[in-house]
């Protein structure tokens, strides 16, 4: 895993860079916030969907909401770069509409959009 930083004005934006996947269950994502904000002092995150496992993507798994809420309950932004049309599920594409209306959690397709909306937040 790579981690690059994009900082402006103060906030330090961390992008993940790697061909594995780094979160397959609720403790990866932990650790790897953990991490991010230890090491690099960012509490911005911007990760592809292809570090994240499928199962994340399937809502009935619950690993999307309890990963979501863990990121939430300690201030941690986060920006998800991907491709979720090739996802039939109404249930994704609602829960992916009302994350982007927010100040939290971000599904993007591209990484300048990821860095300039978590540039954005507080």
């Amino acid at each position: 895993m790579n981690v690059r930083i994009d900082q402006k004005n103060g906030s330090k934006v961390a992008i993940i860079e790697s061909s594995e996947i780094l979160i397959r269950n609720v403790q990866d994502a932990l650790d790897l916030m953990a991490s991010i904000k230890h090491i690099h002092d960012s509490n911005k995150i911007v990760i592809r969907q292809s570090n994240i496992t499928e199962e994340f993507f399937e809502l009935k798994t619950r690993l999307a909401g309890n990963i979501l809420q863990k990121y939430v309950n300690y201030h941690t932004k986060l920006a998800v770069l991907g491709n979720f049309e090739v996802y039939n599920s109404n249930s994704l594409r609602d829960s992916i509409y009302e994350c982007n209306k927010g100040e939290q959690v971000f599904f993007l397709e591209d990484e300048q959009s990821a860095i300039q909306v978590l540039h954005s937040l507080h």
